[in-house]
């Protein structure tokens, strides 16, 4: 679809599709201090050798995705906890398998992902990170059904968990369930509302749903608090584009495409746009440059409202 996707996911996500624009960052939790706590707690012997100690420390902080570590050293960094497994409590190990889990998820490689996140959650139940993760992997295999029910069960174990909102809501998204999709951003932004992307997906589930007004506000949150990505002039193209101020439409699309210039529903909103101010064949272009990038992107906007 158009305008959305998640899918950046942030941390761990889905990747984009070709020439759609992430509406809100999709996070993956993990947890160093957690992760050092227990498993120092739960192995003394490595705590008693220090030549080991400082292997260990190095692999939590590996697998734990410190200073940005490449997903295949974070792989072999937690591949090496779980191998010592007998030295750990089962949170510590579940912790581990949470973070290898994210891991595979930054790869793509989403179905050892999800069976990492599903044996954190046979080691401990109680853990509602890999709930969450689990979910994000099921979105980049576009399987948004499970998606959803894996945030459900996140935000069951923990009501105040913002980022699963959020995640749920780019699940519903996907679906073209704007209404909850919105209700879920609220409750996000309730909880975290400096949460990266809530702002602009809330705007933009509002923009479809033509509540034009608090989408604008929404949207001008997210640019003033410095979120200026092209998804977020998408969003705000869209809401100029429905209220017929067309040269603002034009502006922000034309901004997005600064920062993206394959975004295909920027380049067939500023299209729509232009043709409404008499730019035939300039609004002709985009149209026809949008359409080359994602088929079916004029059913996508007759479904946001604009014909």
């Amino acid at each position: 679809m158009s305008g959305y996707s998640r899918t950046s996911a942030t941390a761990c996500c889905a990747k984009p599709e070709t020439g759609t624009k992430l509406r809100a960052g999709i996070a993956a939790s993990g947890g160093l201090t957690a992760l050092l706590i227990l498993l120092l707690a739960a192995s003394p012997a490595v705590a008693q050798n220090p030549k080991s100690n400082g292997s260990y420390l190095r692999n939590i902080g590996l697998c734990s995705g410190l200073d940005r570590t490449p997903a295949d050293a974070r792989i072999a960094a937690c591949t090496a906890l779980i191998d010592a497994g007998e030295d750990m409590m089962p949170a510590g190990l579940a912790i581990a398998y949470n973070d290898r889990g994210n891991a595979y998820a930054a790869k793509g490689d989403y179905d050892r992902a999800i069976r990492d996140f599903d044996r954190s959650i046979e080691l401990n139940p109680t853990y509602t990170k890999p709930f969450n993760n689990r979910g994000v992997a099921y979105l980049g295999k576009q399987d948004y059904d499970r998606a959803t029910d894996a945030f459900d069960q996140a935000i069951k174990l923990n009501p105040n968990y913002g980022e699963a909102f959020a995640n749920r809501a780019g699940a519903y998204l996907k679906k073209n369930d704007y209404a909850r999709a919105e209700q879920d951003y609220g409750q996000a932004i309730r909880l975290q509302p400096n949460l990266a992307g809530v702002w602009n997906g809330r705007c933009w589930s509002r923009a479809i749903l033509g509540a034009l007004q608090e989408a604008l506000q929404d949207c001008n949150k997210a640019l003033q608090s410095g979120s200026t990505n092209a998804a977020t002039y998408d969003s705000r193209g869209l809401i100029y584009l429905k209220t017929g101020e067309l040269r603002a439409a034009v502006d922000d699309y034309s901004s997005a495409l600064r920062i993206d210039p394959k975004l295909a529903s920027a380049l067939y909103g500023r299209g729509l746009a232009k043709l409404k101010q008499g730019d035939k064949a300039g609004g002709n272009v985009d149209i026809s440059a949008a359409k080359a990038i994602q088929d079916g992107i004029g059913d996508d906007f007759k479904r946001y409202g604009v014909p």
